[in-house]
C-alpha cells in the first residue's frame, strides 16, 4: 500500500553543488562532483522507495543533505578509519552511516545488516545503483555477530542511534577484530548512559578510547563514542546467588 506523502523536490534541482560542497566545508571535509552526482542519486531514490517503505522520516532536500548525509560522514573525519577497513553497520536502516561513507571513501569495504527484509530490498538495490558494492544481510545484529563468519572478522563496526550503549556494545563488539573500533552515533546523550555501559563494555573486550561532542551546522548536538576492542574474551556476568529461605 502506497503511503500518502507530500512529494519532494529533485535533490539535484534543490541543493547544487556548491550548497552541497558549502555545507560540508563547514566540517572541513572536501566534496567532488562525483561524489555529489551519487547523493543526489541516493536522495531521489530514497525519496521513491520511502513512499511504499518507510525508511525515514527526513525527506526535504536540506534535511536530508544534514542530518542524513554529513551526519553520516562527519564522525569518520573527527576519527578517520583506515585505508580498506572493513566495516560492518549494524541496524542500518536506510544506509547510514555507511553508504555515504563509502561514497566519500570508496576503498573501505561495508557489510549492511538490518532485522528488516523491506529495508534490505531498498540496500541492495541503492548499491546497485551506486556501485557501493555492498554486502547486505537480513539478520538481527545479536545473533549475526555470534556466527563465526562474522564475528572477529571486521576493522570497524558503526551504529546510529541505535539502542541504548548498554545493550548496543553487546551486539556491536562481538564481530569486531581485536584492535578494531566501534563508533557509536548518537544525539546529544547524558554522561549516564555512558557510565552504565561501562560494565558491558569491559566484559565484551573493549575500552573507550574517545568521546567527542560536536553539533551540526544547523546546530543539533552529536556525541561521538570510541570504543576499542582490546580483548576477544567476553566475561559473562556471574549470576547472583539466591539466598535459601529460612
Amino acid at each position: 500500500m502506497q503511503r500518502n506523502i507530500e512529494p519532494t523536490a529533485d535533490f539535484k534541482t534543490a541543493i547544487s553543488f556548491e550548497a552541497l560542497s558549502e555545507l560540508f566545508s563547514k566540517a572541513d571535509i572536501n566534496l567532488s562532483q562525483f561524489e555529489y552526482n551519487k547523493f543526489c542519486d541516493y536522495a531521489n531514490y530514497l525519496v521513491e522507495y520511502n513512499q511504499v517503505v518507510n525508511l525515514t522520516a527526513i525527506t526535504q532536500p536540506l534535511e536530508i543533505a544534514q542530518k542524513h548525509f554529513l551526519d553520516s560522514v562527519l564522525p569518520f573525519y573527527l576519527k578517520p578509519i583506515d585505508k580498506n577497513a572493513k566495516v560492518a553497520d549494524i541496524g542500518t536502516g536506510a544506509g547510514f552511516p555507511s553508504c555515504p561513507l563509502k561514497i566519500m571513501r570508496e576503498d573501505i569495504q561495508i557489510t549492511l545488516v538490518d532485522s528488516l527484509n523491506k529495508r534490505i530490498k531498498f540496500l541492495q538495490n541503492l548499491s546497485d545503483k551506486l556501485g557501493l558494492n555492498a554486502e547486505c544481510i537480513h539478520a538481527r545484529g545479536e545473533v549475526l555477530g555470534l556466527d563465526k563468519n562474522f564475528c572477529g572478522k571486521y576493522d570497524v563496526v558503526c551504529a546510529r542511534a541505535v539502542k541504548n550503549l548498554t545493550e548496543l556494545v553487546t551486539y556491536c563488539l562481538p564481530f569486531l577484530k581485536v584492535g578494531g573500533y566501534f563508533y557509536s552515533l548518537k544525539g546529544k546523550i547524558e554522561q549516564q548512559e555512558i557510565e552504565d555501559a561501562q560494565e558491558n563494555i569491559k566484559n565484551f573486550g573493549g575500552v573507550i578510547e574517545q568521546t567527542i561532542e560536536y553539533s551540526l551546522p544547523d546546530g543539533d548536538g552529536r556525541t561521538l563514542i570510541i570504543i576499542k576492542k582490546i580483548s576477544d574474551k567476553i566475561i559473562k556476568p556471574k549470576k547472583s546467588k539466591k539466598k535459601n529461605k529460612v
